[in-house]
């Protein structure tokens, strides 16, 4: 393939909206190839390993374990991407080295099953706040992991670790995680939360991670001048999002629904502010994220029928119905019409009259 044809730097905006990211084009098998290379590299030598989501909240627990031991080897790891990580743990971790897995929930048993080779052979600490099943909290227990999951409608993760974890942090890492949840719980009452989001989506993990310990929330000058320059276009891609999108009843709930490469949380806002109850932005790369707000609080319940999980304001999924790249082709054209189909008759399968629904994992946060 022309590497211009993925070249997201000659797109007009327009279509780099809606088509997704270069990297979305390269094979599944080359991505593991270099992930088992960077894995090696990243983990062999490592007094601790830290397996994380690459977002703020992760990154905020690999910079409080690297304060409280003194240096921490990083696997950024996507939700459906934890038995990979896990796996690599197994074979190239040495045999004293501690083991904390950050920001991750467990979709099911395949999720965790390399964890019992890794638990067998290393202290194995979980931190986290999303929603967990109660039966895949108890066989993560079971195997002897300290799996610690605080109220996901009070803390992130990074609250979970801070106080967690046994060493007397410096007062910037207690306000790190206080600006950090502002933005991952959506309560935006501190405009610094957004530029961790925004800074932390925009460069390498390593390079976030380095900056937060040194400066905490606060971000040196030049770091603010570089968000501030990336934001006019991510704020060009909610717009064109907000205008596509549209709001639909479904099964007593407004919903807003909208296609596009975007941040989905801005997006979603836009739709609160138009009177929806929760809304559906649907990703060019096949994926979706759910949110909600105080009138609909089953995200977690939705994504869960669709391949995914989360929070009940938030949750994100990925339906299973991409058999070949026709597929992609039709989701592209029709800006995703079938996930969106599919994702809106999860929401009718919701019994309306129960507030619990599927919401199994609520104890496992106890």
């Amino acid at each position: 393939m022309d590497d211009s044809l993925t070249d997201d730097d000659r797109l007009p905006l327009s279509r780099k909206s809606v088509l997704p990211g270069e990297g979305f084009f390269v094979p599944d098998s080359v991505d593991e190839a270099r992930e088992e290379v960077e894995a090696r590299e990243a983990i062999v030598g490592a007094d601790t390993v830290v397996v994380a989501d690459p977002d703020a909240d992760g990154l905020a627990c690999v910079a409080l374990c690297q304060e409280a031991f003194g240096s921490a080897a990083l696997l950024p790891t996507g939700p459906h991407e934890i038995a990979d990580s896990l796996a690599h743990v197994a074979e190239f971790a040495e045999d004293d080295a501690r083991v904390f897995v950050c920001d991750l929930c467990p979709d099911g048993k395949d999720d965790i099953e390399p964890l019992a080779d890794v638990a067998a052979a290393h202290e194995v600490r979980w931190f986290d706040h999303h929603q967990w099943h109660e039966d895949l909290a108890r066989l993560v227990r079971d195997l002897g992991v300290d799996l610690v999951v605080g109220d996901s409608d009070e803390v992130c993760t990074a609250d979970v670790a801070l106080d967690a974890l046994d060493h007397a942090f410096d007062e910037r890492f207690a306000e790190l995680a206080a600006v950090t949840r502002d933005h991952d719980l959506w309560l935006r009452e501190d405009p610094r939360s957004d530029d961790l989001a925004d800074y932390a989506y925009w460069v390498e993990p390593e390079e976030y991670v380095e900056t937060v310990r040194e400066h905490g929330a606060d971000l040196p000058p030049e770091v603010a001048e570089y968000v501030a320059e990336r934001r006019v276009e991510k704020e060009a891609l909610i717009d064109l999002a907000v205008e596509r999108g549209r709001i639909e009843e479904v099964a007593g709930w407004t919903v807003g629904v909208t296609y596009g490469r975007c941040s989905q949380n801005e997006v979603a806002e836009a739709f609160r502010e138009q009177g929806a109850d929760a809304s559906v932005v649907v990703k060019p790369s096949g994926s979706a994220s759910i949110r909600g707000t105080d009138a609909f609080e089953r995200c977690h319940e939705v994504a869960t029928r669709v391949n995914g999980g989360g929070h009940p304001k938030a949750a994100g999924c990925k339906p299973d119905i991409y058999d070949d790249m026709l597929d992609y082709a039709h989701h592209w054209t029709t800006r995703g019409a079938v996930t969106k189909q599919v994702i809106l008759d999860a929401f009718r399968a919701l019994d309306p009259a129960d507030g619990e629904g599927d919401d199994e994992g609520s104890e496992a946060a106890e």
